[in-house]
């Protein structure tokens, strides 16, 4: 018996830090399920393997290679060519290296620093025996360490051919036994990683392994545009040959199997990181989805993927955990035909009861989010609107969010939405000021047993889903959410204070702050926060506030709001958020002059009224007042245009430092040295160029010329193409 002594075994733990993720295999198949569960979710096994007693000599080599790289004194050269021999040792047994706890760690560490050949020597050698390692608990961090490492070696073209034929001969026997690879919680992230390794996904994006629920939350819901997701990945070079073999020969497989597997959780995952990484394929898609959804009739048209006998089956799926989930990104990658189909075939008159249902609620969810075209949502609509308050009651609040958030999106039905959601937290006869505090807490009001006498719950933590409500309420027309808007300004100040305080609740703020609001109403919110900006700024969710509570406010608001904050500079300064918020605010400047920081404030609103009046659409026009046109700039309209306006508006009058100050700090240094000795070599010119530059740096200071000159550039623009006044009204 060979002893490691314990430098070898330290340098096992610093030098792996994927032995750190052993302990979250659990975590990451716990994705899409709160409820634990076991290791092993079926009897898909493979047959024993009896692992062979290794020469002690080897096993000592291999602690020595531990300790040697623990000192950190080998250099790249010769690590690559110790990893290489190292390798060259484990030839015919890599499946003993592989799955012994102690040399798996060093196994690890070689083969990231292994070159490409070492590498596929490697997969050629172990790939019969790789299916075993990739489903032993030690073996599979290997195995999957030996398939990253691949990544880095794909730039280069005349190593492709060689890595292929690797990589090939592992993806053969890894789909003979696909089944009990992929149903084995240690063999499920294996399977995975060949899927994004043969796609060419990055390995540091989680999103094809498993979806965060926060980011799919903030797709759904519009937070986060989720149709350019893919289109924006930094894909690597892939084999998209051995990924078509690896899917067709693991669903060949799969198809006698497919109703157990169907709710398998580990089998859901990679079932969920096959469709992703072949989303945008139609071809493909319709060939895998319908296998997948256990429509295996070879007589089914492309017209019609699933049968009628098959529905009802599909029905009681959507209720299974572990269904549910795969169903959710079959909807999110589904070709609009199969979309359609599964929308009338099994969704249609049922989506109240799947909404009920602790599981299908999600899909419903999933379903609405997806849903591309207005007569899907009209139809979603006239099924679940006569329901909301129900839904509401159930603690389905997350069906309601995604049906808001469509209506919203797709321009379906938006005033009916507000004026249901508003009735069913708000009686007909009350005043409308309950609606928000109500959705805030939503929990706690559709929980009241007399709610006739509900009130504000002081110190309680806001609803989550009842604050991604009221922010995507906020990004209706003006016109549609009144009653909204009555009830959130005249809240209590003590209560706006609390929402502040609270990170969900200050979202919600926020939203109101950005939504097509007079000046005036927003404005009448901020009052109510005098005196705490400087508190509220400490904290990080509050600096957003404070800074949006700025934007949205008039001059003698704004300079109420510094003057707090200059009363706590110091502290404030300390904190990230703080020394942007300082910044941003100009407050070193309010500071040395008052009068100053006046004058760049005016000058900059002056720039967006004349911006405004060129750009403003008509109804923004006829509102007087609105201080700093945040209705206009801040309309989700104007989109990416009129943002890139404003901040170049806002460099230009930046509260940092006067413009021309701003681009001689963006100057090279070398050139604008160069430059000052030629101007000083220029005798009688240079008084001229000192007088002309003290001339313009006044004139910015001053605002004025500022104004002038990002007005010219706009109206450039749009001479150029840029900006095109019509596409910017509506």
């Amino acid at each position: 018996m060979v002893s490691v002594g314990s430098k070898a075994l330290a340098s096992m733990g610093d030098h792996h830090s994927n032995r750190k993720k052993r302990k979250q295999n659990k975590a990451h198949a716990h994705a899409f399920d709160s409820n634990p569960y076991p290791k092993e979710s079926n009897t898909f096994t493979l047959p024993s393997r009896v692992r062979k007693q290794l020469d002690p000599d080897i096993t000592k080599y291999f602690s020595e290679i531990a300790n040697l790289f623990e000192t950190e004194s080998v250099q790249l050269e010769d690590r690559s060519i110790i990893c290489g021999n190292a390798l060259d040792e484990t030839a015919g047994k890599e499946f003993e290296f592989a799955t012994d706890y102690i040399l798996s760690h060093t196994m690890e560490t070689v083969l990231h620093g292994a070159d490409a050949h070492a590498l596929s020597a490697f997969l050629r050698s172990s790939a019969n025996d790789f299916p075993y390692i990739a489903i032993d608990r030690s073996g599979s961090h290997v195995a999957e360490t030996a398939l990253k490492s691949l990544l880095p070696h794909l730039q280069h073209h005349d190593l492709f051919p060689l890595l292929e034929e690797a990589l090939s001969m592992v993806c053969k026997a890894i789909a003979a036994d696909s089944v009990h690879v992929m149903s084995n919680c240690y063999g499920s992230h294996v399977l995975r990683t060949l899927l994004c390794l043969c796609r060419g996904v990055p390995f540091d994006n989680s999103d094809y392994y498993l979806s965060k629920s926060t980011k799919v939350l903030a797709e759904r819901l519009n937070f986060k545009d989720f149709s350019s997701r893919k289109d924006d990945m930094n894909f690597q070079p892939g084999f998209p040959n051995l990924l078509k073999l690896l899917v067709s020969e693991m669903l060949s497989h799969a198809k006698k199997h497919i109703k157990t597997l169907q709710v398998d959780q580990f089998s859901s995952l990679v079932f969920q990181t096959t469709l992703r990484v072949l989303a945008g394929n139609e071809e493909e898609l319709l060939h895998v989805i319908p296998i997948l959804l256990g429509c295996t009739d070879k007589n089914n048209s492309e017209e019609n993927f699933i049968s009628t006998t098959e529905v009802s089956e599909l029905k009681n799926l959507l209720k299974e955990a572990k269904f549910s989930h795969l169903m959710e990104v079959i909807l999110e990658v589904s070709p609009k035909a199969l979309f359609n189909e599964l929308f009338t075939k099994v969704f249609r008159n049922s989506l109240f009861e799947l909404s009920s249902h602790q599981h299908g609620n999600f899909v419903v969810q999933a379903l609405i989010s997806y849903a591309s075209n207005q007569d899907l949502i009209k139809l979603i609509w006239e099924e679940l609107a006569p329901n909301m308050e129900d839904l509401l009651k159930m603690g389905r609040s997350g069906v309601v969010a995604s049906l808001a958030a469509a209506s919203e999106r797709l321009h379906v039905n938006e005033h009916k939405c507000c004026q249901v959601l508003a009735e069913a937290v708000c009686l007909v006869d009350e005043s409308p000021k309950w609606i928000v505090p109500r959705l805030l807490f939503l929990d706690s009001y559709f929980t009241c047993e007399d709610r006739s006498n509900w009130s504000w719950q002081s110190g309680a933590k806001m609803h989550v889903m009842g604050s991604l409500i009221l922010q995507t309420v906020f990004r209706f027309r003006n016109e549609y959410i009144q009653p909204y808007i009555i009830s959130i300004t005249t809240m209590e100040a003590t209560h706006v204070l609390e929402a502040v305080r609270d990170a969900r609740g200050s979202h919600v703020i926020e939203a109101f702050l950005c939504s097509g609001a007079s000046g005036k109403q927003k404005r009448r919110l901020v009052a109510k926060l005098q005196r705490y900006f400087g508190e509220l700024a400490l904290h990080s969710s509050g600096a957003f506030t404070v800074e949006k509570c700025f934007t949205a406010s008039n001059l003698s608001l704004r300079e109420s709001i510094v003057s707090e904050l200059l009363n706590v500079q110091s502290e404030l300064s300390k904190t990230k958020q703080g020394a942007y918020l300082l910044r941003r605010l100009d407050v070193d400047r309010f500071a040395a002059n008052p009068d100053h920081w006046r004058s760049k404030q005016a000058s900059k609103e002056s720039t967006y009224k004349d911006f405004h009046a060129i750009f403003g659409s008509s109804d923004s026009k006829s509102t007087k007042n609105d201080a700093f046109l945040t209705d206009t700039l801040n309309n989700k309209s104007n989109l990416k245009t009129i943002k890139d306006v404003r901040k170049e508006i806002d460099q230009s009058l930046g509260s940092a430092a006067p413009f021309l100050s701003m681009q001689s700090f963006k100057r090279n240094p070398k050139k604008a040295s160069e430059k000052s000795k030629k101007n000083a070599q220029k005798g009688g010119d240079d008084d001229n160029f000192s007088r002309k530059k003290r001339s313009s740096k006044e004139k910015v200071e001053s605002g004025y010329d500022v104004a002038a000159t990002t007005m010219k550039n706009v109206k450039k623009r749009q001479r150029d193409g840029g900006l095109s006044e019509a596409s910017l009204k509506k």
